[in-house]
């Protein structure tokens, strides 16, 4: 009979995968992004809403944080210190304000955060409720390359698949999805809505995301940022400018149908200058 449930409940609602660029260095400025691409996302129907890695409040993409083997410059310390303040604890004030909007919206939500515990940052991944509940998270094992220069490792502690009304939902965040055991290990626990965030945009992200959806007979939602040209710090504006997006059946087809709130994009390329929270159906 609760199989029944599961399955019945499963069959068929819709899920955004937000397309969208955080506000950088900017917590507030993310988190009110963050709630209000939320509330967009139930407009149209959604019940489940896919944010990118790091949404909470940057990818630091291009950034060395003026790092050399045996030196520093004191402009990358300044740009790590206004990175670390504007990293979150789990949980805190912002969390509940995550949770919250995720009640009002009636959404499970998954969202990219950089977490801050004592002096070290954590490329997270939480998960909501539609209840207001922060179920927990999932710390990025290995960070890849220079992330490593500011990030610290997970472990094998946060690695979570919730059972919900929607499905078995868990997430592994970017090259995290090269790692074979790590993907055994959420296969193992029977995800069947695998979410990856990811900072890749590159065309090649593409195939393995399929290979995934196949491998693991699951759903797969990966979402992108928009990130725009110039300094992290600088980007201030509530515009976004580049990224992608996508999500497979097990069967291995794209799923469900994307809509871009400033035209469509016909060849699956990337292009620069929207803002696509995108909608696909199960």
């Amino acid at each position: 009979m609760e199989a029944e449930k599961e399955k019945k409940a499963m069959s068929k609602y819709q899920a955004a995968v937000i397309q969208a660029g955080s506000v950088p260095f900017n917590l507030e400025g993310s988190l009110k992004k963050a709630c209000r691409l939320m509330a967009e996302a139930a407009q149209k129907g959604a019940r489940l809403a896919v944010f990118p890695e790091a949404f909470i409040s940057a990818y630091p993409k291009g950034l060395d944080f003026g790092a050399r083997v045996g030196s520093r410059t004191p402009e990358g310390r300044e740009d790590f210190r206004r990175y670390f303040e504007s990293s979150i604890e789990v949980p805190s004030p912002a969390t509940e304000t995550l949770a919250a909007a995720a009640q009002a919206n009636h959404l499970y939500v998954v969202i990219g955060v950089i977490e801050r515990e004592i002096g070290t940052l954590y490329c997270t991944a939480l998960f909501f409720s539609p209840e207001g509940r922060l179920m927990g998270k999932h710390r990025k094992l290995m960070p890849t390359a220079m992330e490593r220069l500011v990030w610290g490792y997970g472990d094998g502690s946060t690695l979570p698949v919730f059972h919900t009304p929607l499905g078995k939902i868990g997430a592994v965040i970017c090259w995290e999805n090269y790692m074979p055991l790590l993907r055994m290990a959420m296969y193992s626990k029977g995800i069947q809505i695998y979410c990856a965030p990811t900072a890749d945009d590159r065309d090649t992200w593409l195939p393995s995301m399929q290979h995934i959806a196949l491998e693991g007979r699951c759903f797969v939602l990966s979402a992108c940022q928009f990130i725009r040209r110039g300094h992290p710090g600088e980007r201030s504006s509530d515009r976004d400018d580049a990224g992608g997006k996508l999500h497979h059946r097990p069967q291995w087809e794209s799923a469900g149908r994307a809509e871009f709130r400033r035209g469509r994009d016909s060849d699956g390329r990337n292009r620069p200058g929207r803002d696509c929270p995108v909608e696909i159906r199960f």
